[in-house]
Formats: structure tokens, C-alpha cells, sequence
């Protein structure tokens, strides 16, 4: 959310980024709520000053008793009593009012920093840098699926006679590579100075509205039915939840990191990447959040920070892969500041997205009510930032794909070995 003067002072610039971003809402109305709640604000005001004057008054009236003058006295009751009534009318319009200001209020998007690119879709994302070299193969690429397969891995068709569509069950090394990926980020980012938390997957609706989430991703958002609980799809959420409605302090940035299941409805994406691990309805994910004193220096240096990490386990992994600033019109609600690591997947032909990092300044946290005391003492939201450093399944395709040998074996990374209890590679006889 952000605050109601920079929505005056930045209305064309923002109705422009709602439209980008694909956000149905006008700007132009939400500041007619506006104007009309600020005149009714001032009227109500100076109202309560009027019967605050005549109440004293009719104190001052009564205390000279028994000498007091009944009749100004109900005259001033009178006046007090009209007071009440027109005030009781006006309060009762500005609680109307309120509503669809509010409304329209949660559905205006971030400002966008100035060296955002301008676009509608990830197809004018713009790259910024590729890191590694795509392996060249003198054999008959396998693709994951034939992978997962062929080690007894990857079981997707009992995983879709389970739990439908978009569901698989990963077996023996597959859980051990999974996993593995998993515990390497996190002794990354415990190495990086960041706290390490195991966090609710089931959360209130509230805490969704607060970072960020709601009202537009609620259709991707698994509901407990009868309940006002919500799985999360990453452990963001709670993250930043954690501070909600607190005073911190960031004389250092608070930084904090969680693995946990996420949940997906992917509402919206039929037909599209539907095969094999990448677009799943339950995946596991490693999350970066960082919150921080409102600074666009810091914020761009911790930003870049987050990003870095990410880049580093891919390097660790030996994984070639892409890093693409996003677009404002591929940018989520809350986002100011996004980029987009995409790795090489051989059978797709393509990078594909395996991690975001995102910086939102105060949007999140002027929603969740996180403050500090700035140099003057004064209370001021903070910044919050967020990247992916490992998501997994998805992971396993690039990780797969790229480290096939020609007699179907999988090379590991050594960064893996020590995580997967010494193995070095997956042979497919090893794993009938």
C-alpha cells in the first residue's frame, strides 16, 4: 500500500503502471473517495470543535447555580443535541466512504524504479548478464522426466493418480537431491548472516493482505474451507509477518531465511508448462527476506546482495543460467525493483525461471505495519526485500538435464557430495 500523498502526487505515473501490470483500478475515482472523505474529515471536525465549546458553555452555565439561566441552558442542550444528530449523519457517510477507498486503495501497485523496463509480459524482460556455458551434448539428450524415470526417481503418473494433475512423488536419490539442494542454500544464507526460521504454512487471510498477496493473488491460494486459514506459496509470508505491527530495529538489516512446502493453484496457467516438475501445485522453496531503514541506496545494495546469493549456488550447482531485469507488466502488485534468474534447460531449448528477487521499499511493510526510528527518532516504515535461493522440484530439471552423461549416469556437483551422503553421481542400475 502506499501512502495516500504519493498517490496524488503520482497519479498518471501510477494509473500507467496499473495498466502494465494488468491492475483494473482508477486512480481518478480512488482520489474523488479521497477528496470526499477529507471534506467530510474537516466537517466533522470543526463540528466537534462547535460542540465542544457549547458543552463547555453549558458547564460553565451550570456550575453558577442555582442562579443558572434554564433557558440558555436548554438552548445550548438544543444546539448540542442538533450537533450530535448532524454529526451522527456525517460519520456515517464517511464510514461509506471509507469502503471503496479502502478498497481501491489495495489495488494500487508500487511505483517502479526508473531502470525498470517498460513491457506487458516476460517476452520484454531485458537480460543483463549470462554466467556459464551451455553444455554441449554428442548423444541423445534426455529430457527429466526420462531421467527421473530411468533412475526410479521422479514418479509422476502415480503422483497424479494420487493428488491429480501437476502432482508427482519423488523416490530414493530424487528425495536425497531435493533435499540436498535445500540444506546447501540454507548454509549459504547462515554463512550470509541470516537467521534461519521454520514458519506456519497455514496462515490468516490477514497476513496475506498485510504482504502484499491479496485481494489479486487470491485465486492462486489454496483456502481451508469454513476457516479464515490459507497455504502459503512461499514462506514470505510469514517472514515478514513476523514483524508485523512491531517497531524494529535496522541499524543492521534483518535478515531472515526459511525452507518450507508452498502451495500453488496455478488458476490461470492451463496448458502451459504442463509437463514433468516445472509448474506444480506443491514445491519447496528457500527463501531471502531482508528488511531494512527506507533507503533507495540500501535497498539497491541488499537487493543486489539477495541476487548474488542466488547466482552463488547456481555457480555451486555448476548450472548455467541468465539474470533478467523483469518488466514492469511481468511484475507483481508490490513489486518496485525485480530481477529474474532463469537457468539453462536442455530439453526446453530455453532458460527457464528458477529464482526472483524482488525489492518493494515500503509497500510491504507500511501494509504489515513494520516501523523504525530513523536518525531523528521518528518512526518510518521500513523496506523490505525478498529472493527465491532455491526452489525445488523445479531445480532438479536444469540439474538434471545439464549433468546427463552419455551412458544415462547423472553427474552430482561436489558442492552436493557431502549432502548426499558421499554419492558422486546416479547410475540408473544402482536404482532399480
Amino acid at each position: 500500500m502506499l501512502n495516500i500523498q504519493m498517490i496524488r502526487d503520482n497519479k498518471e505515473k501510477l494509473q500507467s503502471v496499473a495498466e502494465q501490470k494488468g491492475i483494473y483500478v482508477s486512480i481518478e475515482e480512488l482520489l474523488v473517495w479521497d477528496d470526499k472523505k477529507r471534506k467530510l474529515l474537516q466537517q466533522i471536525e470543526l463540528l466537534r470543535q462547535q460542540r465542544n465549546k457549547l458543552s463547555h458553555a453549558f458547564g460553565l452555565i451550570v456550575k453558577s447555580k442555582p442562579a443558572f439561566d434554564k433557558t440558555e441552558a436548554e438552548h445550548l442542550k438544543a444546539d448540542v443535541q442538533q450537533i450530535n444528530s448532524r454529526l451522527a449523519l456525517l460519520e456515517s457517510e464517511l464510514a461509506e466512504a471509507e469502503q471503496p477507498l479502502q478498497q481501491l486503495m489495495m489495488l494500487v501497485p508500487n511505483l517502479v524504479s526508473a531502470d525498470t523496463p517498460t513491457g506487458s509480459s516476460d517476452a520484454d524482460n531485458v537480460l543483463l548478464r549470462t554466467v556459464g556455458e551451455r553444455p554441449q551434448f554428442d548423444f541423445e539428450l534426455k529430457d527429466h522426466i526420462t531421467l527421473g524415470a530411468l533412475h526410479d526417481i521422479i514418479d509422476i503418473p502415480r503422483g497424479v493418480k494420487t493428488a491429480g494433475t501437476r502432482n508427482y512423488y519423488l523416490k530414493g536419490a530424487g528425495v536425497l537431491l531435493h533435499r540436498a539442494v535445500q540444506q546447501l542454500a540454507l548454509d549459504l544464507l547462515t554463512a550470509q548472516g541470516f537467521t534461519l526460521l521454520e514458519v506456519p504454512l497455514l496462515v490468516r487471510s490477514a497476513a496475506l493482505v498485510h504482504t502484499g498477496f491479496f485481494p489479486l493473488g487470491e485465486s492462486q491460494t489454496y483456502h481451508i474451507v469454513d476457516e479464515d486459514k490459507w497455504l502459503v506459496g512461499t514462506s514470505e509470508v510469514p517472514l515478514v509477518s513476523y514483524y508485523g505491527n512491531e517497531i524494529v530495529d535496522v541499524s543492521e538489516p534483518i535478515k531472515l531465511a526459511a525452507v518450507s512446502t508452498c502451495f500453488r493453484n496455478e488458476i490461470g496457467s492451463a496448458g502451459k508448462d504442463v509437463q514433468g516438475l516445472y509448474r506444480v501445485h506443491q514445491f519447496a522453496k528457500v527463501e531471502q527476506v531482508v528488511i531494512c531503514e527506507a533507503s533507495l541506496e540500501r535497498s539497491e545494495q541488499l537487493l543486489q546482495e539477495i541476487t548474488r546469493n542466488a547466482e552463488q549456488l547456481l555457480s555451486l550447482l555448476e548450472l548455467p543460467y541468465q539474470v533478467m531485469a523483469v518488466c514492469t507488466g511481468d511484475m507483481s502488485q508490490k513489486t518496485y525493483k525485480q530481477y529474474d534468474i532463469e537457468t539453462w534447460m536442455p530439453s526446453r531449448q530455453a532458460y527457464g525461471e528458477t529464482h526472483s528477487s524482488s525489492s518493494l521499499l515500503d509497500f510491504q511493510a507500511r501494509r504489515s505495519h513494520i516501523r523504525y526510528r530513523d536518525a531523528q527518532g521518528k518512526l518510518a516504515f521500513c523496506h523490505t526485500l525478498n529472493n527465491t535461493a532455491v526452489a525445488s522440484p523445479r531445480i532438479l530439471i536444469p540439474l538434471l538435464e545439464n549433468h546427463q552423461q552419455e551412458d544415462g549416469s547423472i553427474r552430482l556437483p561436489a558442492a552436493l557430495w557431502p549432502y548426499m551422503n558421499g554419492l558422486q553421481r546416479l547410475v540408473p542400475s544402482a536404482y532399480p
